[in-house]
């Protein structure tokens, strides 16, 4: 279980900042207060952590921007205000970034992107491409192309998929409040803030008032609930008060501020859980004795030249079972490659695939990140 000290060791975080700060309650973008959060994201970015920044404030931004004083209520006009806002979101976040170095990258997202397979490998390598290359990808749900049954209803929800999309080690979550309090503080004076929990916790979300501001779509409810959910993949969640000073930094620090939620199951064995437990095999991939020694010894990706034989019929992202020459199951895993595509690569090199395919997804057909050994 992770503490306040622990976070301090946190390599890849995920921070959403919501629409009541980002819009200064909806009188147009805060530059100041989004200056002072990108100061501390490139201030993190120096101390070696990874930044992957989800972002409220398009529909925000668009109303003002259109003179708008009440969020609409029809889809086709939050599409329309959404669109108008991003561009201001989007040369907002990459002047500012600018200052310090750092290349911003916009990533619009939909609930279907996560849930289907394929596009959910696709966004989760995009995403760790542009960790790789030092760019910050800012995230905001694709309001523009969304409808009803595919919306995420929050980025606070969106920000804790993303967390367990990139298996961030910590979810922040910067909001007008202090943090979880036992009551609603806006009603109850006496209310107190709860600094450290697990998600396990009975009655969190009874705590939780869940009532957002005119220009959000989330309250205390969704982030206690988006704290549930990055745990699934052990993924810790602090909600703090984003115009507290420096406040992640002070986070980093592993100071006292805002609310911990602690999950009770580690970054790296809930993912290996869910691969084991939850999806579906779809295939069988045999394997050579030099790739069953690799991955049972080194842990490893598995390549295509360890291949000897498949059986079949899954796509890209799927599960499959991996297996010996003697039928023994070695370990589960996702694949980068379709049945088809896996049988013209197999027992190939690497540097191959692009020959063979004319292109190339990934160089491993299983990467060792979505591979778990039985």
């Amino acid at each position: 279980m992770k503490t306040r000290q622990q976070i301090t060791t946190s390599r890849r975080w995920v921070v959403k900042i919501g629409s009541a700060l980002l819009t200064n309650e909806g009188r147009g973008l805060n530059q100041a207060g989004i200056a002072a959060w990108v100061e501390q994201l490139a201030a993190l970015r120096r101390r070696g952590i990874e930044i992957v920044l989800v972002s409220s404030g398009a529909v925000a931004e668009g109303m003002s921007r259109l003179g708008w004083s009440k969020r609409p209520h029809a889809l086709h006009e939050l599409q329309a205000a959404a669109a108008v806002g991003q561009m201001g979101l989007v040369q907002t976040y990459e002047s500012s970034f600018q200052r310090f170095g750092l290349h911003t990258a916009q990533v619009l997202l939909t609930h279907d992107d996560l849930s289907n397979r394929h596009r959910y490998l696709n966004a989760r390598s995009a995403l760790r491409t542009l960790l790789d290359l030092g760019v910050v990808p800012v995230i905001n749900e694709n309001d523009t192309v969304v409808t009803d049954e595919i919306r995420f209803g929050d980025n606070d929800t969106l920000g804790a998929l993303v967390a367990n999309l990139i298996e961030a080690e910590l979810l922040v979550i910067l909001t007008d409040q202090a943090g979880l309090c036992d009551k609603d503080p806006r009603e109850h004076p006496d209310a107190r803030l709860i600094h450290e929990t697990s998600v396990a916790t009975p009655g969190l979300e009874a705590m939780a008032s869940g009532k957002g501001g005119a220009l959000g779509r989330g309250g205390m409810l969704t982030k206690v609930r988006a704290a549930r959910l990055a745990a699934r993949s052990g993924s810790a969640t602090v909600i703090a008060a984003g115009r507290e000073e420096n406040v992640l930094l002070r986070v980093a620090d592993g100071e006292r501020i805002g609310t911990l939620f602690i999950p009770d199951t580690e970054l790296l064995l809930a993912r290996k859980q869910w691969l084991a437990g939850h999806l579906q095999l779809r295939g069988r991939l045999i394997l050579d004795a030099g790739a069953v020694k690799v991955l049972r010894e080194s842990g490893k990706s598995l390549l295509p030249v360890g291949v000897k034989g498949l059986s079949g019929e899954f796509g890209r992202g799927e599960m499959v079972s991996c297996v010996d020459e003697n039928g023994l199951e070695i370990a589960r895993g996702l694949v980068n490659y379709s049945a088809q595509e896996t049988m013209k690569i197999q027992g190939q090199p690497s540097h191959r695939i692009e020959q063979l395919l004319g292109y190339v997804d990934e160089p491993e057909l299983i990467h060792r990140d979505n591979l778990v050994l039985c």
